[in-house]
């Protein structure tokens, strides 16, 4: 072989292996954005305002959206900044129901939030694949659940009085047909028992309803859901009212 073949042919194996290389560094970096059900988080906003112990101001008296979100993927694609145009006219419902309860001054960097880190990866689902899909299709699970209104015909009212998480699941499970989880803050000093934060419900990519752990799935991490919600322990819990009373 002639110097300037062999030369050439050396540069070319340097750049595929440096190509290949930088794939597989690429690959690390984003992490593996497979994932397998949808979880759609409720929040109660008294929770929210007490977990963050911030100064949160007539929180709404209702269940509101958290997030739409996939199991084991975040932040998909980076690329794909996200654009308050596109969901407009969405604008009116996002704000009722799907509402930034810390910062109800500044909703749009909720969503962008959410958009990011669980929307790009939810996009991985034709009915979900763009902004306006994303949010619209949420509040239309949202609205399609109707949590507030099943929690009160089951009785499930917020209350100084405690409700065993048992109850709760076991009712809506009763009406949804699958188990939910329920998350909670735990007894800080002086408290009694855990309180209760989020509800979600979880489907899978066809937008069926399932339960939301199956045997053999490994439980999330103690904390996953938020700074100090952890999934509830059997046993008492406080649902509190919109006007907190001491207990």
């Amino acid at each position: 072989m002639k110097p300037a073949a062999a030369h050439s042919l050396l540069l070319r194996s340097l750049c595929l292996a440096l190509c290949c290389f930088g794939g597989a560094r690429a690959s690390l970096r984003s992490g593996n954005h497979e994932w397998k059900k949808l979880i759609m988080v409720h929040h109660w906003p008294v929770t929210v305002c007490k977990e963050v112990e911030h100064d949160c101001r007539d929180p709404p008296d209702y269940w509101t959206i958290h997030g739409l979100w996939p199991d084991k993927a975040e932040e998909c694609n980076g690329s794909w900044p996200f654009n308050l145009e596109e969901i407009k006219d969405l604008l009116p419902k996002m704000k009722m129901y799907w509402p930034d309860v810390i910062h109800p001054l500044n909703h749009s960097h909720f969503w962008k939030h959410e958009w990011e880190k669980h929307g790009t990866c939810a996009a991985q689902v034709d009915a979900l694949n763009s902004q306006k899909k994303y949010f619209g299709g949420s509040l239309d699970l949202y609205q399609q659940l109707e949590l507030n209104s099943m929690l009160q015909k089951l009785g499930i009212k917020p209350s100084i009085n405690y409700y065993q998480i048992s109850d709760i699941k076991d009712a809506l499970a009763s009406i949804y047909g699958v188990i939910p989880k329920v998350q909670c803050l735990p007894p800080k000093q002086g408290e009694e028992v855990q309180t209760i934060g989020q509800i979600e419900l979880c489907f899978t990519k066809e937008l069926q309803l399932r339960n939301c752990t199956e045997p053999g799935e490994p439980g999330e991490p103690r904390g996953a859901w938020g700074p100090g919600l952890e999934v509830c322990e059997d046993g008492p819990a406080f649902y509190p009212p919109p006007q907190q009373t001491a207990h």
